[in-house]
């Protein structure tokens, strides 16, 4: 597991399914097999013509997903490495920059 990769995870364990998720966590904290648990944004599918929200980023098949995919750059999750499936890719350059910049956005952080 690697940062910026793309995997599914069960955030909410009423969830019927897994759900997208980017990995935040640092390469060094994605390896060390002491730590047990990442940080990730979660994505949710996105339906047709449905708007982008201010705090949302949209992934693609450019980032390993099958589909539209919003995630929200407002919240992170802690989850546990093993609930976390193998990649399903790799967000892209564009996009890893696009997510820094919405969430120093969104959280109001200084640049």
């Amino acid at each position: 597991m690697h940062q910026w990769d793309v995997v599914r995870v069960r955030i909410n364990p009423k969830d019927r399914d897994a759900h997208p998720a980017v990995v935040l966590s640092c390469e060094e904290d994605c390896r060390d097999t002491e730590f047990l648990r990442i940080n990730v944004l979660y994505g949710s599918k996105r339906s047709p013509g449905a708007v982008l929200e201010p705090w949302q980023v949209l992934l693609n098949g450019a980032d390993g997903l099958d589909f539209q995919t919003s995630v929200d750059c407002g919240v992170f999750y802690l989850v546990p490495k093993t609930a976390c499936t193998p990649a399903l890719g790799s967000v892209s350059l564009e996009r890893r920059r696009l997510i820094g910049r919405k969430i120093n956005e969104v959280l109001r952080l200084p640049r």
